[in-house]
């Protein structure tokens, strides 16, 4: 059960971190996200 927690986890990370990577810096900007917070906040989505 873990093995499947610890896949869904990694694959929630890996979207966020694309679809933030998608976004300008200006964007990112006014969510008050810097380019390098990126992985950061991916890991507090999971």
């Amino acid at each position: 059960m873990n093995l499947i927690r610890n896949y869904r986890n990694w694959r929630r990370y890996r979207e966020t971190v694309t679809e933030l990577s998608r976004l300008s810096n200006r964007e990112l900007s006014d969510l008050g996200i810097a380019r390098g917070d990126i992985p950061f906040v991916a890991r507090k989505s999971v």
